[in-house]
Formats: C-alpha cells, sequence, structure tokens
C-alpha cells in the first residue's frame, strides 16, 4: 500500500509532533480529498478551517498561476501591488485603520502583542505592557502566543514563559475586571474559542468588554484565525457583536489554503509601529496576496455570506436530529460548529476517518465540524449520515 510507505518513510525522517492518522492524502478538489491508496474522503475539517472556498478552487488556482508568472518574492524594501489592494479590502470591509501581513496565525497575534506593548511605549506608559487574556483559549505556539493561550498543557516543558498575560474566565466579565491594575494594556480574545471546544462569546460580554477598555484606556483585540473570514455567518466574527476593535488578527481561511496571516488596528493604535518595529520577510508576498484577494473577493459577496448563515443553520440542525446518549451540545455559529459528548472523542473521530469523513477534535470531548464555507446541502446530509452511523459504531 502506498499510504504505508509514506507512513513509514515519514516516521524516519520527519520530527514526531503530530499526532497524525495513518493516511497520506495526495489530492484533493472541491469538498473532498483523496488518500495515496485512492480512497476518498468527504472533507469536514479543512485544513483546521483552511480551505473555506474547498480543495484546489478553480478561481483562485487560476490566481496563484497568474501571480506565479510574474512575481513570487521581492521583499517589503517596495510596495507590492497586490498587497496594497488586499490592505485596502481588509481595511474596508473591517472598518479599521491600517494592515501587517505575516505567514500565520502565530505570526498575526505576535504582532499584535509587539503592536500594544508598544503603542503605549509610545504614548509614555510603558507600565502598560500586561494583556489579559481567556482561560481555554488558543493564540498559537511562539513562546509569547503559547502563554497567552489559556490551556496549560501547550505550555508544559516550555518554562520560564514570558511575563505579562493574566488569565480571566470566558464570558464572566466580573473575573476581567477583577484582574484590571495600572499595568493593564489590552484585552485579547477569541468570539468563537476554538481549540476550547467551540464556544461563542456572548453578546453582553463582548458589549462590556468594549465598554470597560474604553473607560479604562485598554486596547481590544479579537484572534479571528479560526473563526474570522466568514467562517460564523459575518466576515469577522466581532462584527455579530456591533463593536469595533482595536486589533483583529486572521490568518487560516484568508488564503484559502495558501499560507498568510494579517493583522489590522485601528490609525489610533497603528501609530505604536514604526520602521523597524516589526517585519516579516515573506510576509505580504505577492503570491499570498494574489491568492487572498480574489478569496475576499468571493467570501464579501452578499449572497455568499447569506448562504453561510443558511447552511450552517442546515448543518446545525441536521446534527442535533442525531439522537445519541452521549451528545451534551451541538453548538457554534455559521459554519463553525462543535459536538460535544460526555466522553473523550478521539475514537469517534478516527471511526469517521474509516467511513470517509474528516472531522477533528477541539478538545477532547468535542468533534469539530470547519466545512468548506461552499458546502452544500447533499455534502451536509451526506456528512452527517457518516458521523450518525459513525455513531452507532461507537462504543
Amino acid at each position: 500500500m502506498i499510504n504505508n510507505e509514506i507512513i513509514s518513510k515519514g516516521q524516519e525522517y520527519i520530527m514526531n509532533t503530530y499526532n497524525r492518522f495513518p493516511i497520506a492524502m495526495v489530492k484533493g478538489k472541491g469538498s473532498y480529498v483523496w488518500d495515496a491508496d485512492g480512497k476518498e474522503y468527504l472533507d469536514f475539517l479543512g485544513g483546521i478551517a483552511v480551505c473555506v472556498l474547498g480543495h484546489c478552487n478553480d478561481a483562485l488556482q487560476a490566481r496563484l498561476k497568474e501571480q506565479a508568472a510574474d512575481l513570487w518574492h521581492i521583499s517589503n524594501l517596495y510596495w507590492i501591488k497586490p498587497q496594497v489592494e488586499l490592505a485596502e479590502k481588509l481595511v474596508k470591509v473591517s472598518g479599521l485603520g491600517k494592515a501587517f501581513f505575516c505567514n500565520s496565525g502565530a505570526e498575526a497575534n505576535e504582532a499584535a502583542i509587539k503592536l500594544t506593548r508598544k503603542y503605549f511605549y509610545r504614548r509614555q506608559e510603558a507600565n502598560k505592557n500586561e494583556i489579559i487574556v481567556f482561560n481555554d483559549s488558543f493564540h498559537g505556539r511562539t513562546l509569547a502566543t503559547v502563554t497567552a493561550t489559556g490551556q496549560r498543557k501547550y505550555q508544559e516543558g516550555f518554562d520560564p514563559l514570558p511575563q505579562g498575560f493574566v488569565y480571566a474566565n470566558y464570558n464572566d466579565i466580573a473575573s476581567v475586571k477583577k484582574l484590571i491594575t495600572k499595568n493593564t494594556a489590552a484585552v485579547m480574545l477569541e468570539a468563537v474559542q476554538g481549540e476550547g471546544g467551540i464556544h461563542p462569546a456572548d453578546h453582553k460580554f463582548i458589549q462590556e468588554l468594549r465598554s470597560i477598555c474604553d473607560r479604562e484606556n485598554l486596547l481590544l483585540i479579537f484572534d479571528e484565525v479560526q473563526c474570522g473570514i466568514g467562517r460564523t455567518g459575518t466576515f469577522f466574527a466581532c462584527q455579530a457583536y456591533g463593536i469595533r476593535p482595536d486589533i483583529v488578527t486572521m490568518a487560516k481561511g484568508l488564503g484559502g489554503g495558501f499560507p498568510i496571516g494579517a493583522m489590522l488596528a485601528t490609525d489610533e493604535a497603528a501609530t505604536g509601529f514604526a520602521p523597524g518595529d516589526h517585519a516579516s520577510t515573506f510576509g505580504g508576498n505577492p503570491l499570498a496576496m494574489a491568492v487572498a484577494n480574489t478569496l475576499v473577493d468571493t467570501v464579501t459577496a452578499p449572497q455568499f455570506m447569506e448562504s453561510i448563515k443558511e447552511l450552517g443553520i442546515y448543518l446545525q440542525e441536521s446534527l442535533k436530529q442525531i439522537v445519541d446518549s452521549r451528545i451534551i451540545d451541538v453548538r457554534g455559529k455559521g459554519l463553525m460548529l462543535g459536538v460535544e459528548m460526555n466522553t473523550e472523542v478521539k475514537e469517534l473521530v478516527q471511526i469517521c476517518l474509516q467511513k470517509g469523513l474528516l472531522l477533528g477534535a477541539a478538545g477532547p470531548k468535542v468533534v469539530r465540524f470547519v466545512p468548506p464555507l461552499n458546502i452544500n446541502k447533499p455534502e451536509i446530509d451526506q456528512a452527517a449520515a457518516i458521523f450518525k452511523d459513525a455513531l452507532q459504531e461507537w462504543q
């Protein structure tokens, strides 16, 4: 079996940093992928909320090939036309002021942390260097972003961790207020916690956070790496709460599968950075920018955004109709949903894989559904049927 040959070589030459499934994917189109032995899978994990227009989308593929024939890399020492075009689109859709481009979500969140500290440093308030983050959050794998992540399992073994982060309880405004001191600079959160179990923020909680940040002169940072780019039914998840953050980070879906990261900030917050304060060699490269421009044009179309809401409701209802005593909850927003079970779901995800459905876990007891945003109802029906069948087999 070709799968086994690839796996064997991989185990010999690649560092053991992932609990990989025992298959090697070699092809993808739309909502489906195929392994090296030719088996077909319906993909409701999407590269972990990355492939928002499915695999090898025709429009993204055509734009990438077009740009690849013109210019791959030139450095940010020069102005890059598709970078300027994407910055304009993101600024306009967000209502913020300036963009910074990098290559991943961790880099985007690292940039947000650095911008926050430098902003107050330039205001002669260098003491304001502490950021309130939340238990069960996830913000990345760099030393700073893994410290911002409110889950000790990701931090273990990397001590000493950087200082400057304190942890509140999600959707608990009182726990936030208790942590505010003269050193507090910002509050940073996901509008929907991803790795923490697909938990959306309460509307009142977000409204009160914005009011507190305004009153206390704090920056409000939204990490939209997983929940942004249309995933929850608005281009940015925070837009559903009727507030404007000071900083927004994104990655994953913005490139539709091509590596990219970005940070947006208000014009005021953006004054924290001056030339030399931060940089990224490959950030904003022509290839990533070209793909992201086409993706943003597609996702921001009003009819596309409405379809996400409709399909999200359809998927959620399809999952809620499945009767199983081990299901505790089906929750989420748009096409970012989690099914919480009363026991660990690792084996259940494995059974789904064997039956041809790719899913992932979001914490030990939650199955994550993050399909392409252009999924269709027959594919949702197929996924729900496989999941139901897998539950019946799961002991």
